[in-house]
């Protein structure tokens, strides 16, 4: 009885998780009206208080499903690099080019850091960034990358491609400023090398 209650549940913030995610990203979170969700999930005001709180909440679960599904991309690109090095770029450049999808724009990038705060305080941004300086730190150890302190530079890493990916969002003409951004990022990242190589010696 209990397992089928969860399953129920389940059932239920998955459809009020889908519903909002598709009126997040036509009308915005503003626009986005709680009685037309509910009803297009087939369920009652009550069900999502009861699951999220409020619309908040709701954007929050919306939120970090995109959030995990980005970077479930953003570790594809990384293993398809040639090298530990380029891995780490072109998960920055996954990220930002992510900027130029609707779904992404809207909800991670304009209508999340409004409703939000700051997207680089949310607690989804943790793992990303352990990941990113236990990367550099095997980096230096392996001489590739400049002896710093791995974690200052994952946070100026990610934090430059979660900058170039709002300026993206926010752009009047997105798909112009997308090679701008990601070639100034790919300078920015090389300042770290030990060699003027911008492919880097390191392997996996």
């Amino acid at each position: 009885m209990a397992s089928k209650r969860a399953q129920m549940m389940e059932e239920t913030r998955a459809k009020l998780i889908r519903a909002a995610r598709k009126a997040f990203a036509t009308k915005g979170y503003a626009a986005a009206s709680m009685d037309e969700l509910t009803a297009e999930a087939g369920l009652t005001r009550g069900a999502l208080y009861h699951n999220f709180g409020g619309k908040q909440g709701l954007l929050q679960a919306v939120v970090d499903q995109i959030d995990q599904e980005m970077v479930e991309r953003m570790l594809v690109a990384q293993a398809r690099a040639a090298s530990r090095w380029e891995g780490l770029l072109e998960e920055g450049v996954a990220y930002i080019e992510m900027a130029l999808e609707p779904e992404v724009q809207r909800i991670m990038l304009l209508d999340g850091p409004a409703v939000l705060g700051d997207p680089s305080q949310w607690p989804n941004q943790n793992a990303c960034l352990l990941r990113t300086a236990q990367t550099i730190q095997i980096l230096i150890d392996e001489g590739a990358v400049k002896p710093v302190d791995a974690e200052a530079a994952a946070r100026l890493i990610n934090g430059a491609a979660l900058n170039a990916a709002l300026w993206i969002a926010a752009a009047e003409e997105p798909r112009a400023v997308l090679p701008k951004a990601i070639e100034a990022f790919r300078q920015l990242a090389t300042g770290l090398l030990r060699t003027s190589d911008p492919a880097g010696e390191s392997g996996r």
